[in-house]
């Protein structure tokens, strides 16, 4: 029992490692861009010491694939919760208010931004973007096509996946829109959010 225990603890630990760095490193990616961030500047926030940071990452793209993994189980949380919201055009409106944080339960479009720009250049970093790109867009597909006792939309199979893509260019195109452009009328940014709304978890017909 006591060595179970220990492992148990031992576990524990090592995930409050790993998460204190990855806040951290979102923290520098945002600051200073990826290529600027270096695994010191990453140890240096975190309060902890390089080889500390070595011992649970190989290298910064190590990080920044936690981070996406991290991200994509966040996301998918975060998607459930919109199931129980009954005003899904007052939610995004808070997304876009949310744009900059950059804690433990969201990645701000400077980031995602930051790591979209590397994508171009890395493969593994590619691959991990179309993973949740995909995963995120699963997701909101499934909501749309459950039923609406379920707290969906009762959307056609054959269209869920279109919608979903959409809804996401809109979600990630007012991010980015809120990256550069603070003071935004959001009354006015409401009330084109219920009309385009409206459009997407329309049935066809």
């Amino acid at each position: 029992m006591n060595d179970e225990m220990s492992t148990m603890k031992a576990a524990a630990r090592a995930r409050t490692q790993r998460e204190r760095i990855l806040a951290a490193a979102k923290a520098c990616f945002v600051k200073n861009g990826f290529h600027a961030a270096s695994m010191a500047s990453i140890a240096k926030t975190a309060a902890m010491s390089p080889g500390l940071i070595y011992r649970y990452f190989d290298n910064k793209n190590a990080i920044i694939l936690a981070i996406m993994e991290q991200q994509i189980e966040i996301t998918r949380c975060r998607i459930r919760q919109l199931h129980a919201s009954k005003d899904f055009a007052a939610r995004i409106v808070d997304f876009f208010d949310e744009h900059e944080a950059c804690d433990g339960n969201s990645m701000s479009m400077t980031l995602y931004l930051e790591m979209s720009a590397e994508a171009t250049r890395d493969p593994q970093i590619a691959e991990a973007l179309r993973k949740f790109d995909t995963a995120v867009c699963s997701e909101v597909a499934n909501w749309l096509s459950r039923g609406r006792e379920e707290g969906g939309y009762g959307l056609p199979d054959d269209i869920t996946q279109a919608r979903a893509l959409m809804l996401l260019c809109l979600i990630e195109g007012l991010k980015l829109r809120g990256v550069r452009e603070l003071v935004i009328d959001r009354s006015l940014l409401k009330k084109a959010l219920d009309e385009i709304i409206a459009l997407l978890v329309a049935s066809p017909g």
